[in-house]
């Protein structure tokens, strides 16, 4: 498998996660809640499109993570990788920073449903971070 190849299934598989950690979130009223700003429990939805939930990145992120996996998928572009890269950089402080992410990655804290969607999310992550990293092979 090329990494190209890796860096789309991972990516993929981070996306599932923040998607149903999404659902999850606002089913579950999971607001956002870092050391420097918390949501509301009942603006969840709102807060989802800009600043996101306790499980899942903004939802522009979603968006521009669908376009990176999408375009990566059709030809290799070091734009789309730049992004995936980026963006797993990014949502590793986010996954650590956020408060009920930590909470669930212990094992006093494990939920049978959120804790297996923030493990994979943080772990698809730290992949997108790494692969994107990654000279492409094989262009």
């Amino acid at each position: 498998m090329t990494s190209r190849t890796t860096l789309i299934a991972v990516a993929a598989a981070q996306l599932t996660a923040n998607l149903a950690g999404q659902v999850v979130a606002l089913r579950r009223r999971r607001a956002f809640d870092v050391p420097f700003m918390h949501g509301s429990p009942d603006h969840v939805g709102r807060d989802s499109w800009w600043f996101g939930t306790a499980y899942s990145a903004p939802s522009y992120m979603l968006a521009a993570q669908i376009w990176a996996i999408t375009r990566l998928a059709a030809v290799p572009d070091d734009r789309a990788r730049g992004v995936l890269r980026l963006f797993g950089t990014g949502m590793i402080a986010g996954y650590l920073s956020e408060r009920f992410s930590r909470q669930l990655l212990t094992p006093a804290g494990f939920d049978p449903v959120e804790t297996p969607i923030v493990a994979v999310g943080l772990a698809g992550a730290v992949a997108m971070a790494v692969v994107g990293a990654q000279r492409q092979v094989g262009r």
